[in-house]
């Protein structure tokens, strides 16, 4: 059956069955476990295996650690000619140069605390931004330079001792005056532009250090900057999340205001679109709070930036209190087309994006945080997750050779290489499942293409480190049988390979069987002078809807009815199965249960009490899963309730007398009960008020009460009285009689 349905399948599909146990038992109880969405497969491990937003594991781009800084935050990057990348850092404050081959030396490390931004410009020079109160640096190369800078100083740059390389000198290009250098962007004729904070200006500055302000926002801060095709200057701030451009002669216009508060990366592509993403929520005051990449941590003489810096006589170098990133909130990706009409094209409640950046295929990609998650956006709400960076922020991106990029993180500070081919393996693992009960696991659905092994293992702690069978290998063309052990857990593994087919998985469904437990009853609770009113069950439509499931209508309100005895029970079943009941009473002394009802499948009853004799009973319930198994494989379970007193006789009036002399009326009789000790008794004359009477003895504490009172009688009371006396037992049983008394008479009651 499952070699037909293959057989007509698409080519690049394939639907493969895989024996994972060596037994697979089609019975009613069979369940299934489903990853087909990208929602199941973000549980599981990828490593080397990008995730797809409609619900596929295919093989991500090759990504590897190009190297490691002894720097704790990386904050952006840019390429020279020759395919060097520099990388702009903090804790401490360096600039690094890297080879494509990993080779890194310190080219400038300043005083102040972070260099937050860089841009390369030509002739490879490199313009570095510092914070705070941070300055715009010029980094050349020496005109007598040899090739020796290649070789690197990675191995003597440490947080506490560095050597700079000495084939690099710096000279302070601009001071503009501002707490906070954001960014850095070179127009076509070699001028930079400066994005600064808390006054949310822009600057231009020439090569020589001439400079201007080129523009002013009504914003904190201008957070990043980015050019388009015609040279205006896009700029994103912080605050209102505005995305402005400015053209050449610094005439600005606010193409998008976003619901976010600010902008953290832009991105043009080739055909004018710009990708702007934002973070953080809008607080109504404009220039509210700080940008994402610096924490909130007071400063002397400043508005917050996230940087301590302490200074005396005994301590004259600024020390760094290690920084912290924003960990809710969410960001969202804005596509702002050239005709100036807004779209989101994605959106996260728990990704923070810190960079953007195409491709070799023109992706969109974003670097976030605080997973460190690399994503290619592809569409309106189309994405892939491409891999997870062994830090927690990817910051920046920077073009690499070959069509790849670089790309660089914080806690911990790494340049990685993103490659344009993809990798040759990628493994996945999916989370580990939970039966909640031991099982045996039966057949698995993998729907694949391109050369993708399987594997699975299972076991009974839900760490696969402690102790879980092995993984075994499964021959999906040949649908090969492998054994794994019954057990509470399972996972699988697919390793996707490189070929001329791309390899891909988007759908496993694993069959299981558990093993079928008992059910339980938890308790029997038995309420004598109560009933149930059951609840009207909705008409069953066409198809089988309408209602609750069997066994799950709510326990409606029990209502008094001296009458009846009501009966509830909680149960539950480990298997979820469908139970039926089964309702057994016993008398004091009996030893054997009587069936009083069967086949319930709501978890109460009611009965008229009358269908027991009076005496002391136990009610016992029989819970069984036969509905969900077949009746060899059905098992059952009872819970006993606690011992309960039916009694619907009333007492019994024995010997009534009555006599009137002497001004007094005197009565005297028996009440007399075959189950429960007499409550109370009362009596009353010529239909007056009931008046109660104690019995001889005054305690009134057995089955047979004596009773001995008299009444007195006015002058002129008529010849003749009508008593009546009644009697109660335990259980509000009532006996009466009558007689009538007349003076100096004496006469039995009737």
């Amino acid at each position: 059956m499952y070699l037909e349905a293959a057989s007509k399948m698409p080519k690049f599909l394939a639907l493969f069955v895989i024996i994972l146990a060596t037994t697979l038992v089609l019975a009613e109880g069979t369940r299934t476990w489903e990853q087909s969405s990208f929602d199941d497969f973000e549980k599981g491990t990828a490593n080397g295996v990008a995730i797809t937003s409609d619900g596929a594991l295919e093989l991500a781009p090759s990504f590897r650690s190009l190297y490691v800084t002894p720097s704790t935050y990386t904050w952006a990057m840019d390429t020279d000619s020759e395919g060097n990348v520099y990388v702009a850092a903090g804790s401490p404050a360096r600039v690094y140069r890297i080879t494509p081959q990993g080779n890194a030396s310190v080219i400038f490390a300043p005083q102040e605390l972070q260099v937050q931004t860089l841009v390369v410009g030509p002739r490879n020079t490199i313009y570095a931004g510092t914070s705070p109160d941070g300055k715009v640096y010029k980094i050349e190369r020496k005109k007598a330079a040899s090739g020796a800078a290649d070789q690197g100083q990675a191995a003597s740059d440490s947080k506490s001792t560095f050597t700079v390389d000495p084939n690099y000198s710096s000279t302070v290009l601009f001071t503009p005056g501002s707490k906070y250098i954001w960014n850095l962007a070179l127009d076509k004729q070699g001028n930079l532009y400066v994005a600064t904070g808390d006054h949310g200006e822009i600057f231009k500055v020439a090569q020589n250090g001439e400079h201007s302000l080129f523009f002013k926002s009504d914003d904190a801060h201008i957070r990043v900057l980015a050019f388009d095709s015609k040279g205006n200057l896009i700029a994103g701030s912080d605050g209102s999340g505005l995305v402005y451009r400015i053209s050449p002669d610094g005439q600005a216009f606010v193409l998008y205001s976003a619901p976010k508060k600010e902008i953290t990366a832009l991105a043009i592509d080739d055909k004018g679109n710009i990708y702007a993403a934002a973070v953080g929520e809008k607080r109504g005051q404009p220039g509210g709070g700080l940008p994402v990449q610096v924490p909130v941590v007071p400063v002397p003489s400043g508005p917050q930036m996230g940087l301590t810096v302490s200074a005396g006589p005994s301590t004259p170098a600024p020390m760094v209190s290690v920084p912290s990133f924003p960990t809710a909130g969410g960001s969202e990706i804005y596509r702002i087309a050239p005709d100036g009409s807004p779209l989101t094209v994605w959106s996260s409640h728990d990704d923070l994006v810190y960079a953007l950046a195409f491709d070799h295929a023109n992706r969109l990609l974003a670097g976030t945080g605080n997973k460190g998650h690399i994503y290619a956006i592809t569409g309106n709400d189309e994405f892939t997750d491409l891999l997870k960076a062994p830090a927690n922020q990817v910051t920046a991106f920077a073009k690499a050779p070959q069509g790849g990029l670089y790309a660089c993180s914080s806690n911990f500070g790494k340049v990685f290489v993103l490659g344009s081919q993809p990798q040759t393996e990628g493994t996945y693992e999916s989370d580990v499942f939970d039966a909640h009960i031991f099982s045996r696991w039966g057949r698995a659905e993998v729907r694949s293409s391109g050369p993708v092994d399987f594997y699975a293992r299972s076991g009974n702690v839900d760490n696969p480190d402690r102790n879980w069978s092995t993984w075994q290998k499964v021959d999906l063309l040949n649908q090969g049988t492998v054994s794994i052990p019954s057990a509470r857990f399972v996972q699988w593994k697919a390793v996707l390979h490189a070929g001329h087919t791309s390899a891909s998985v988007d759908r496993v469904v694993v069959n299981y069987l558990p093993k079928n437990v008992a059910p339980e009853i938890d308790d029997v609770v038995v309420q004598v002078g109560m009933r149930y009113q059951p609840i009207p069950k909705p008409p069953v439509e066409a198809g089988g809807a309408g209602g609750p499931p069997p066994g799950n209508t709510p326990l409606p309100p029990p209502i008094h009815d001296r009458d009846s005895i009501a009966v509830h029970w909680t149960a539950h079943d480990d298997n979820e199965d469908q139970l039926v009941y089964s309702l057994y009473y016993r008398g004091d002394g009996d030893t054997r249960w009587l069936l009083l009802k069967n086949g319930l499948d709501d978890r109460y009853y009611s009965f008229d009490a009358s269908l027991l004799p009076d005496g002391g009973y136990a009610m016992k319930v029989v819970a069984s899963d036969a509905p969900s198994h077949s009746p060899n494989e059905a098992l059952t379970s009872s819970q006993e309730s606690s011992r309960f007193e039916v009694d619907t006789t009333p007492p019994a009036i024995q010997d009534l007398r009555g006599t009137a002399s002497g001004g007094q009326l005197r009565v005297t009789f028996r009440a007399l009960d075959s189950f429960s000790p007499i409550k109370r008794a009362e009596y009353s004359i010529d239909a007056k008020d009931w008046q109660y009477i104690e019995p001889v003895g005054q305690i009134s504490d057995s089955k047979t009460e004596s009773y001995d009172f008299s009444i007195p009688l006015a002058a002129g009371d008529p010849q003749e009285h009508i008593v009546v006396v009644r009697a109660y037992d335990r259980f509000e049983n009532m006996g009466a009689a009558k007689f009538v008394v007349k003076a100096a008479s004496s006469q039995p009651g009737k």
